[in-house]
């Protein structure tokens, strides 16, 4: 034990200088992005006149399973990675287990998430293409916070739209986004016209990354020489955050490691997908076979309890559609602490693989999500994020069930950021003001019921 440090950070020049491709090892590939009027794949010209030019390419690139990293993203990969793979020690022993558990830390910048990975590559594609602005929506407001740093480095505007209840939440989110020179716009609001609608129809509303995403994607149709970027739930966003996993696995293997379960917290599946891609390739290809586990709020269910179907992405119905596990479009979550597992739907690449049975998933209340992570912050020194705080439960648990048989399993789990920002949610869990929150299957269906027909 004592030649297993507590972190492990890659040399410099052992950094991975490609990105990896899930979909090149892929057994069957996620159906395409359709045009809502008339049901046809769309091409990457058509995806060029709302997304980055470069980043349609890769959203639609299914064979080349190592893309280069332009060197301007390398020498800003290397002001905040590598990110440390470090051992749970004093977590094992509080819990009595004989598992070991791995996390790979992603908080170590100041957007405090893993979001930057992607947001660096974005914004640089952007400048490299000529663009002078980019909107985009955030969540909990990791995703807007890593953009506004890459758009203060490349020198560009940027406009985010944030879930309202997520602003209200979290203030100082917002504060961090508006140094960084980012507009930042509580959505819905009444600076587009989806956001009056939404508002007209339920002037109460807390909001949806749906709600944001439609008001982003009008903002940028509406401005010149300017974009919309994603910070989840696209092909190419879980490419550029495969960084997560090539790093893990690389501090695995000189460590002599190999994880038996891996476990990432899901709410538009970057993060999961970035920790994953490497073992899911060695489990496609027979290389090896470890459990891979995604853990959803059980406010937002859309593995567990979704449906697999074509879906818009947004809530005002303007996107492609997108093959996706989902809960309708529509579906506004309840405005509880998921933070940013607040989308109505998962990643296609994920959705293809959970559809696929290569790997399980789970949803949990966000009681005992915030007791794993109060436990956690306790015994480990790292106060997580809520939407890190899923993994964790489910790594306690599975670390549990280890005590239990007398298993010394290897958990490897994602810990996609810290909470800081998220104080309103730890004081709500210590006051026990908190609930947790079902939908009911009425409630599910009226949403289904608005499913595109395709």
């Amino acid at each position: 034990m004592k030649n297993v440090p507590y972190k492990l950070y890659l040399p410099e020049d052992k950094l991975p200088d490609a990105w990896y491709n899930l979909r090149a090892d892929m057994p069957e590939q996620p159906g395409p992005m359709l045009h809502p009027g008339t049901g046809e794949a769309l091409p990457a010209e058509a995806l060029k006149g709302m997304f980055v030019g470069t980043l349609a390419e890769q959203e639609l690139d299914e064979t080349n399973r190592y893309i280069s990293i332009p060197g301007g993203v390398m020498d800003y990969y290397k002001t905040f990675r590598p990110s440390p793979l470090c051992r749970a020690y004093h977590l094992e022993k509080a819990l009595d287990t004989p598992a070991k558990i791995y996390y790979k830390f992603e908080g170590n910048n100041t957007s405090g998430s893993h979001k930057l990975n992607s947001a660096v590559a974005q914004v640089y594609y952007a400048k490299e293409q000529g663009l002078s602005a980019l909107t985009t929506e955030t969540g909990a407001g990791q995703w807007g916070t890593a953009l506004s740093m890459a758009c203060a480095y490349f020198g560009l505007d940027l406009y985010v739209y944030m879930v309202k209840v997520s602003s209200q939440q979290k203030p100082y989110r917002m504060s961090v986004m508006r140094t960084y020179g980012a507009e930042v716009i509580p959505s819905p609001s009444g600076t587009t016209e989806i956001g009056k609608k939404i508002l007209d129809e339920n002037p109460e509303t807390g909001g949806s990354l749906g709600c944001a995403i439609s008001e982003a994607l009008e903002r940028a149709a509406k401005t010149e020489n300017c974009r919309y970027v994603l910070g989840s739930v696209l092909n190419y966003v879980l490419l550029h955050q495969s960084m997560i996993g090539l790093e893990a696995r690389a501090a695995m293997e000189i460590l002599g490691e190999y994880p038996d379960i891996v476990i990432g917290c899901a709410g538009g599946g970057s993060n999961l997908g970035g920790l994953i891609g490497p073992y899911m390739r060695d489990k496609l290809t027979g290389k090896a076979n470890p459990r891979i586990v995604a853990v959803e709020p059980m406010s937002c269910p859309s593995l567990t309890r979704g449906r697999y179907a074509y879906d818009f992405a947004d809530t005002g119905m303007t996107t492609p559609l997108i093959p996706m596990y989902t809960l309708g479009s529509g579906y506004i979550p309840h405005p509880n602490h998921a933070g940013g597992l607040r989308f109505h739907g998962m990643s296609p690449i994920l959705s293809k693989l959970y559809n696929q049975g290569h790997m399980e998933a789970r949803s949990v209340g966000q009681r005992p999500v915030f007791e794993a992570a109060q436990l956690f912050c306790k015994y480990e020194s790292i106060l997580p994020a809520p939407e890190s705080s899923h993994a964790i439960r489910a790594a306690i648990d599975e670390a549990l069930l280890c005590r239990e048989s007398g298993e010394a399993k290897t958990i490897l789990f994602g810990l996609s950021g810290t909470g800081y920002f998220d104080m309103t949610a730890y004081s709500s869990y210590l006051d026990n003001s908190m609930s947790d929150y079902r939908p009911s299957d009425e409630d599910l269906e009226k949403s289904f019921a608005t499913l595109p027909q395709i």
